[in-house]
């Protein structure tokens, strides 16, 4: 029986991930990390605030937040009179609807590209993709570190601060983004004191309750 797969909540913090079926990988060029964002903008903002990321070849990981009830039906347009008129039909069941149905939308649309790009065919990634709600402010901050760091653990680079596919850096950096970079320096105190927890060293017991279970 697969786990972690339970409706989403509007206005709820998440640990999303997934990989590729088989543990094929998901990112087949450089160009596919930022086609993968693109389409991730265009799907995933209006149902959730994104606080974390970092993209794999064969897998991913997001920390999100899903809007609001009424911030997911205005930015998809939804009519919540015909929603609160619909017989057995519960305002939050329909977000949370709204809010798989925008995560399929990414997944089918990006598995579509790579697919015409490479002249592939069939699924890309493990359905259902994965979910675990944060419950605590500890499991929060861990859960960025341990999203930034997961390129280190994972033997893609020796030291995650040089893996261009996460939101280390970017939580770090002036310009313009679509994370909440405000409210993650914030959390932390500021830029430095974030720096500083991410230098905290991995072992066993540091990770053991973050942990994921693809099966």
């Amino acid at each position: 029986m697969k786990v972690n797969t339970e409706p989403l909540k509007a206005d709820t913090f998440y640990h999303i991930y997934n990989r590729g079926i088989n543990g094929e990988n998901i990112f087949k060029t450089e160009n596919n990390y930022r086609f993968f964002l693109n389409k991730y903008i265009l799907h995933i903002e209006p149902i959730a605030k994104t606080y974390a990321y970092c993209l794999l070849a064969n897998h991913f990981h997001l920390l999100i937040c899903t809007r609001s009830e009424d911030e997911i039906y205005s930015n998809l347009n939804v009519n919540v009179d015909e929603v609160s008129n619909l017989i057995n039909v519960k305002k939050d069941r329909t977000a949370s609807f709204n809010i798989s149905n925008q995560y399929a939308k990414l997944f089918n649309s990006y598995t579509q590209a790579i697919n015409k790009s490479i002249n592939r065919t069939g699924g890309l990634f493990e359905t259902p993709f994965r979910r675990i709600e944060i419950k605590s402010d500890a499991y929060f901050s861990k859960l960025i570190w341990y999203i930034h760091q997961n390129p280190q653990q994972h033997g893609f680079v020796s030291d995650f601060r040089d893996y261009p596919h996460s939101s280390y850096h970017s939580h770090l950096q002036t310009k313009a983004t679509r994370l909440q970079r405000d409210e993650v320096l914030k959390w932390f105190g500021d830029g430095e004191e974030y720096v500083k927890f991410h230098s905290h060293e991995v072992n066993s017991e540091t990770i053991r309750d973050l942990k994921i279970d693809f099966n």
